[in-house]
């Protein structure tokens, strides 16, 4: 059962990791626009992270839920937790930055304005090779 409460709390870390690459990365392609810096416009750069918040469109479009939410849920479950006084402290901490009580239509049309930006930012500002 512990592991299974490792593994959960790995999985959050990275889901974590996910949505800081997606929303972190959009700061700093908008910053490097405004500041001029080239890495930014990386091709692999730009091109993974357009991949990534399409693949967080796709999930809203199919009306499924994130793996990673749904995995790190059996996780827990199979360790024993019933709630969020069960979760380690990585645990709790990472979820309580990455699920918020809202209804969720409103976290998908939060996603889907974000993923607006990510492609507006993609087409003004277009990756290039160096």
């Amino acid at each position: 059962m512990q592991h299974a409460a490792l593994l959960a709390d790995a999985l959050a870390v990275i889901h974590a990791a996910y949505v800081g690459f997606v929303v972190g990365g959009q700061a700093l392609i908008l910053a490097g626009w405004a500041a001029g810096w080239g890495w930014t416009r990386n091709p692999w750069f730009r091109g993974l992270h357009l991949a990534a918040i399409g693949l967080v469109v796709a999930e809203v479009i199919l009306g499924v839920y994130c793996p990673l939410t749904l995995i790190e849920s059996d996780l827990r479950r199979s360790a024993g937790a019933q709630g969020y006084a069960d979760m380690s402290f990585i645990g709790y901490w990472v979820n309580r930055l990455l699920y918020y009580d809202i209804p969720l239509w409103q976290a998908h049309l939060a996603y889907l304005a974000f993923a607006a930006l990510v492609v507006w930012s993609f087409l003004r500002y277009p990756p290039r090779r160096s």
